[in-house]
């Protein structure tokens, strides 16, 4: 499928895929986004301690840029594990914006390690935070009560439904530890329908730009 990166409505980059219409991160503003829903929805839930992090969909790596310049402010030592089946090139990483529109060219080294880091490794971005990338399809994540918050950053239902049934989300619940929560950007009935149906306490929260409405799961 062909793919371009594209400038969104903030002026920071993503991939769009042309043929699905659907791009990496929100068109209307890929950084507002990922601040609104990963971070102010879900990082800010937790202070003063360790956080284990999964991450649905590692793709440019935006989420775990945003949460590895935020993690200190919060005083946590994080393990980020990032899960996705398909990785983005090198050349269209060297086009993306992050670093510039962030202010955080300091951690330029540090978002090449997070690219270029062995696959199923453990590698300290920092003393106080550990990434792994795991490269599996998400219904092959098989580990129960491992994370205490998760991204899930899946290209939307219109385009992969597969990715957001009861099946999947089993494996999410399954996935978190008890108390722990998932965000995500996605707001559909039937998404919330199958949260719910896995167990999941879910709440509608005011979603990013060009969004309504979000969700944010916990589990009990």
């Amino acid at each position: 499928m062909e793919r371009e990166i594209i400038t969104t409505a903030d002026g920071s980059t993503t991939i769009q895929i042309k043929d699905w219409q659907e791009q990496y991160h929100s068109k209307h503003g890929a950084i507002q986004e990922a601040y609104h829903v990963f971070i102010h929805s879900g990082l800010d839930l937790y202070k003063n301690q360790t956080i284990d992090i999964l991450e649905i969909g590692f793709g440019t790596g935006l989420n775990a840029l945003i949460t590895l310049i935020e993690f200190q402010k919060r005083n946590l030592k994080v393990n980020y594990t990032g899960v996705e089946a398909y990785p983005v090139s090198n050349e269209e990483l060297a086009q993306l914006n992050y670093l510039e529109q962030l202010n955080a060219q300091a951690l330029e080294n540090h978002f090449k390690v997070m690219h270029a880091s062995p696959w199923e490794e453990v590698v300290a971005l920092t003393p106080d935070f550990n990434l792994t990338k795991e490269q599996k399809l998400f219904k092959d994540i098989d580990v129960i009560n491992a994370f205490d918050l998760v991204y899930f950053d899946a290209f939307g239902a219109r385009v992969q439904p597969e990715l957001w049934t009861v099946e999947i989300f089993q494996i999410m619940f399954n996935a978190v530890k008890s108390g722990g929560y998932l965000v995500t950007y996605a707001a559909k009935g039937s998404v919330r329908r199958a949260m719910l149906e896995v167990g999941f306490l879910v709440e509608r929260l005011p979603g990013p730009p060009g969004k309504r409405e979000m969700l944010r799961a916990k589990k009990p």
